[in-house]
């Protein structure tokens, strides 16, 4: 198992900190130019900015991205992992946390995340650089496209097709073989029934309060 070097500091990178702990994976350190090379993040030091990856071989070492990725913005995220592995031939780590439940004939591509609580049942395909977020569901012969995010608690029923750069937000369902169009978000507790183009937004229905 070779060391690894994660990408930022923030909030999702938190996560797979932990998570790489309890992996027992030997992390080299941290890289985030917002943050001085004489710091420190949770124990683990600062290395420097992204320049800083160069002074490590391609082949002695695994990237982790630690960026996360919000609705419709993915730009970071996805801009470091082409750098640093279509350009520069860095690999990055794919992590499947101890709690998550994973079909053996799974297809997980380079760079894939599955939090804690996750699972993914038979014949589901995920591709490159893709989170799927604590507490989701992933139902057989699912296909995520690269750079998407299943974000926490969202659910995909069998043989639904999520197209490249989605975003499924937390606790949204999407029943049976429905299609998402590339670069599409679904908001946060929506119920998908029917397939949704590319770039295009889902909202939930308005929730209505009224007094008792």
């Amino acid at each position: 198992m070779k060391p690894v070097i994660l990408l930022g500091s923030g909030g999702h990178a938190r996560v797979l900190l932990g998570m790489l702990r309890r992996l027992d994976v030997e992390i080299l350190g941290i890289v985030d130019p917002h943050r001085s090379a004489a710091d420190e993040y949770l124990g683990v030091g600062i290395l420097g900015g992204d320049e800083v990856i160069f002074a490590y071989a391609a082949d002695r070492v695994e990237l982790v991205n630690g960026i996360g990725s919000l609705p419709g913005d993915a730009g970071l995220r996805k801009q470091l992992f082409k750098q640093f592995y279509e350009q520069h031939g860095y690999r990055f780590k794919t992590l499947i946390d101890p709690r998550a439940f994973v079909a053996t004939d799974t297809k997980l591509a380079e760079g894939v995340q599955l939090m804690a609580g996750v699972i993914i049942q038979a014949g589901a395909q995920i591709a490159k650089n893709c989170i799927v977020n604590s507490g989701a569901i992933v139902e057989h012969d699912c296909r995520i496209g690269c750079h998407s995010h299943i974000a926490p608690g969202a659910v995909l029923s069998g043989g639904v097709e999520v197209g490249d750069n989605a975003h499924i937000g937390t606790g949204a369902m999407v029943i049976q073989g429905i299609r998402i169009g590339e670069g599409s978000v679904i908001g946060a507790g929506s119920v998908v029934t029917r397939d949704v183009g590319c770039r295009q937004i889902v909202y939930p229905a308005r929730s209505q309060v009224r007094d008792l």
